[in-house]
């Protein structure tokens, strides 16, 4: 899984209309958002730091849950952008989460468990559970 890493509000325009999920490396406003989901309307989540995640107004939160996409909190740990754009999830932590889920473990406990293993947040875990529970 990769997850595209946007630095600054000028790279939106430059994303590819293709990205799924993508990780907000700035401060976004409510127009940042707008203008991601135009240029990118196969999103299906959006990763953000804690921090800004705090101070996200209501309306986009809802916004973005009606549009269909997950708002994510989280880092991407150790990932830099200058050698490359994505952030690549470890195929072996994905089908990890997959075995976990299969095997009747609870999304939370799964999670818990993938955090201690890997420097994944735990709210992405929680989306990739999802994503293996519906396929």
């Amino acid at each position: 899984m990769r997850i595209r890493v946007v630095s600054s509000k000028d790279e939106i325009s430059e994303l590819s209309p293709n990205e799924r999920i993508v990780h907000l490396a700035f401060r976004p406003s409510n127009v940042d958002f707008l203008d991601l989901m135009r240029s990118c309307p196969r999103l299906r989540a959006v990763q953000v730091p804690p921090s800004y995640h705090k101070t996200m107004s209501k309306a986009i939160k809802l916004f973005l849950d009606m549009q269909g996409i997950d708002l994510l909190e989280g880092d991407v740990w150790g990932h830099r952008k200058d050698i490359d754009e994505y952030y690549v999830v470890d195929e072996e932590a994905i089908e990890e989460i997959g075995t976990l889920i299969k095997q009747g473990e609870s999304i939370e406990d799964a999670s818990a468990a993938i955090q201690r293993r890997t420097r994944l947040a735990p709210d992405l875990i929680k989306y990739i559970a999802k994503s293996k529970l519906t396929a």
